[in-house]
């Protein structure tokens, strides 16, 4: 049975670590926040896989994340014959970010005075 857990990087503090290397060159926060996961999830059972995959604001994988996903977009290519299945694979991320952007966005914004 698969189970997914989602992290989102909300508070200053934990932003702070990220920044730095962010600033430099896209992916950077993807690959700390890749080795934080796979750090606290070191001792996991060996009958289970575990493959951080992380994604910043602008739909930058982690490398891990990306090779996975590209694979598994051809193993199942290779059977359905669609050759986007790569494609449909990482959609769903962009859309979580986009979406998660836009809550954001409208909870940093002051509420509109409807009371005329």
């Amino acid at each position: 049975m698969a189970e997914w857990q989602v992290n989102v990087l909300g508070c200053h503090c934990a932003l702070s670590a990220y920044v730095n290397g962010a600033a430099i060159e896209a992916g950077v926060a993807t690959e700390v926040a890749t080795s934080h996961k796979e750090a606290k999830y070191a001792d996991i059972d060996s009958r289970c896989v575990f493959e951080p995959i992380a994604v910043e604001t602008l739909c930058v994988f982690n490398f891990s994340a990306h090779l996975l996903l590209n694979e598994l977009g051809k193993r199942i290519s290779a059977i359905s014959g669609e050759a986007r299945e790569a494609s449909f694979l990482f959609q769903p991320a962009s859309v979580f970010v986009q979406r998660f952007n836009d809550v954001l966005l409208r909870d940093s914004l002051p509420a509109a005075d409807c009371t005329d």
